[in-house]
């Protein structure tokens, strides 16, 4: 096969950021596959200031520099980069452009309590109908709060807002934009005028005049800046306003066909949904903790937020400080061989969202609920991991009741699936199959709208079949079980939508 066109996917964990390259491939017959190469993998790590949880910001545009210089030493030549992230969080610049301190981290806690006060003020009802988003701590709005409350000066001088995707590529670039789904990911834009909520604004003294008009998804917003060039030695790459939010872009790599389907994007956080035509705004939807987000090609995604597999993640990094250094493989090893259905936890319970402490955290729910208190590791793997699974059942089964639809299974994408254990529990707690690949989603998303702006793909629904060409799907078949449906019920009895 011949190689064509290349493209640069920078993708941002929680915990890492990795530069990707793609490349389209022919063999002169119509038939085309796309390649992916990771090129450079990073770590991201929050940096605690004071009261204050931060991103090392700095940090991240020097390892994306380092990235764009490898690509080209590698030979690759990229034509377009993009960038995705995580939502919600944010950089302040000042009239001369100049970012003003290293942004918030979504886990600081600067934000508690504003729900409530938030919710009090508008109504939960007037909040949900004009952002269609459900109620986070971390989401944008009550950070913006948060800083109007402490007095930040900040905000009095700051000129320009820019989310975190926007806020990196503006560093490469030089130019300022606001992309489409990461916008709403705020709590600021109104799904219904499609524009920003200047009326939240200024009932909670947040300056209006700091959001950008949005750009939709695949928008070139320009060239690398000189100085970078200069520093790197390489050429005008052009940046794409991609879908920068990483669960938008990780929807578009879902190879499903043309009937509506249901996803799991499975990493650090979960997010269980379906695409729509448009905002489903109903009193239901926001009682069910569903959000309206932003999609790529006109879509929206009505998803549910779930903690997912930072719960083991943060088990993990406890073991490993403690010297007890087992890798993740063994870990699911020794979870399969502990009992089943032992022990269970919500995985949405709130004292699971701050960082540390988590083993403690879940044998705390396990006590306070009267079940058996889990000792070993295999024991706290298997009862997350088991968790998870039911509250992929529960969510799934809100998105039909939200939607009138059944759908035949799930497709779920992201770096979680190669848990394979959970992947597994997953088709046994649905008792439908599950549609496990690719693995690199978000960055086969991101490189997808690249191709769309360069005309190399006509639409995302051509996009998806290049996904459905080019990567291999793992089918896991449910293997019926009186213990899974006794299980759920036990599960629903936590009481949590």
């Amino acid at each position: 096969m011949t190689t064509g066109t290349t493209v640069l996917a920078f993708d941002m964990g929680a915990s890492s950021g990795r530069a990707l390259i793609g490349r389209l491939a022919s063999d002169g017959q119509g038939n085309r596959k796309l390649e992916v190469t990771e090129i450079h993998r990073f770590p991201n790590h929050a940096v605690q200031v004071g009261a204050h949880l931060h991103w090392d910001i700095l940090r991240l545009l020097r390892e994306m520099k380092k990235s764009i210089r490898f690509a080209f030493q590698k030979g690759y030549e990229p034509v377009t980069f993009g960038v995705d992230t995580w939502g919600v969080d944010f950089g302040l610049l000042d009239a001369n452009g100049e970012l003003l301190g290293n942004p918030y981290h979504y886990r600081d806690p600067h934000t508690e309590g504003l729900i409530e006060e938030v919710g009090a003020m508008f109504g939960q009802e007037t909040l949900f109908r004009h952002s269609g988003l459900q109620f986070m701590p971390f989401n944008t709005l009550y950070q913006l709060y948060a800083m109007k409350k402490a007095g930040s000066p900040k905000l009095d001088v700051a000129e320009t807002l820019l989310l975190t995707p926007d806020l990196l590529t503006y560093l490469l670039t030089g130019v300022k934009s606001c992309e489409f789904t990461m916008a709403t990911t705020t709590q600021l834009f109104d799904p219904g005028t499609q524009a920003w909520n200047k009326d939240f604004m200024e009932r909670l003294g947040i300056p209006s005049h700091l959001f950008l008009d949005p750009v939709h998804p695949g928008t070139i917003v320009g060239p690398l800046s000189s100085e970078v060039m200069d520093e790197l030695g390489v050429p005008a790459m052009k940046a794409v306003a991609v879908g920068t939010h990483d669960t938008e872009s990780a929807i578009a790599a879902v190879p499903a066909g043309d009937d509506p389907f249901a996803y799991l994007v499975c990493g650090t956080w979960s997010l269980l949904g379906t695409e729509m035509a448009g905002p489903l705004l109903t009193e239901e939807t926001m009682n069910l903790e569903f959000s309206n987000e932003g999609g790529v090609g006109g879509t929206y995604q009505l998803l549910k937020n779930i903690m997912g597999l930072w719960l083991l993640q943060e088990c993990k990094r406890e073991w490993d400080e403690e010297g007890n250094e087992i890798d993740f493989p063994e870990l699911v090893r020794m979870a399969e061989q502990a009992a089943p259905f032992r022990s269970l936890v919500h995985p949405d319970d709130p004292r699971f969202f701050a960082h540390g402490g988590m083993v403690d955290k879940i044998r705390a729910f396990c006590e306070e609920t009267g079940q058996p208190v889990p000792q070993s590791e295999g024991e706290i793997v298997r009862c997350i991991l088991e968790s998870l699974a039911l509250r992929y059942r529960q969510a799934l089964e809100q998105a039909e009741r939200l939607t009138e639809r059944v759908y035949s299974g799930l497709h779920m994408v992201g770096g979680g699936i190669q848990n394979k254990l959970l992947c597994r529990f997953t088709a046994n707690a649905l008792g439908k199959p599950v549609w496990a690949g690719p693995i690199e989603a978000s960055a086969i998303g991101n490189m997808l709208l690249q191709l769309v702006a360069l005309g190399e793909c006509k639409d995302l629904r051509e996009a998806r079949r290049l996904v459905a060409d080019s990567f291999p799907v793992e089918v896991y078949e449910p293997e019926t079980s009186a213990e899974w449906t006794a299980a759920y019920e036990r599960f629903i009895g936590f009481g949590r939508v």
